[in-house]
């Protein structure tokens, strides 16, 4: 499986102007409402891709920080195994992955190393890469929901 990173800005440009693979499924992780994002703030629309795309609504933030915005490590990215489910699914009909975050740095990389990691034992390619900073959070917490749901990859 070909894991590819982007940002919205690059692959909204992508999306007007080619079409992706049609043997790609997509991770678009997006913030949540807040202080910091317009009302009008909504995630990558890829409605006119027919892909199969699994969104996720997480802040990008650390450890430190977590209780501030009243959750925890257990709490933190819920949906990690259905993710993971997810990307079993697609390696399994032998698709390509995007991972796609607001700046194709952070959130994206993290998950895109998790799933590197696990199936070619190469995602530190990504954290050495100096394009990237991976979240620690979503890197532990993808790996982890990779390594528990194991038997969704058969």
């Amino acid at each position: 499986m070909n894991v590819s990173i982007y940002s919205r800005e690059k692959i909204e440009k992508i999306l007007k102007t080619q079409e992706i693979p049609q043997n790609t499924a997509i991770i678009s992780f997006y913030d949540p409402p807040g202080k910091l994002k317009k009302s009008e703030y909504k995630p990558v629309d890829y409605s006119n891709t027919k892909l199969p795309v699994f969104y996720v609504e997480i802040h990008d933030i650390d450890l430190s920080v977590l209780p501030k915005y009243g959750l925890d490590y257990e709490s933190y990215f819920s949906n990690a195994s259905e993710l993971a489910k997810f990307i079993f699914d697609a390696n399994n009909k032998g698709m390509n992955m995007i991972c796609q975050c607001e700046y194709g740095e952070s959130r994206s990389a993290a998950c895109a190393a998790a799933i590197r990691e696990f199936f070619h034992h190469d995602g530190i390619n990504i954290f050495a890469d100096y394009r990237y900073y991976p979240n620690q959070l979503v890197y532990h917490k993808v790996f982890d929901a990779l390594k528990n749901s194991c038997q969704y990859s058969s």
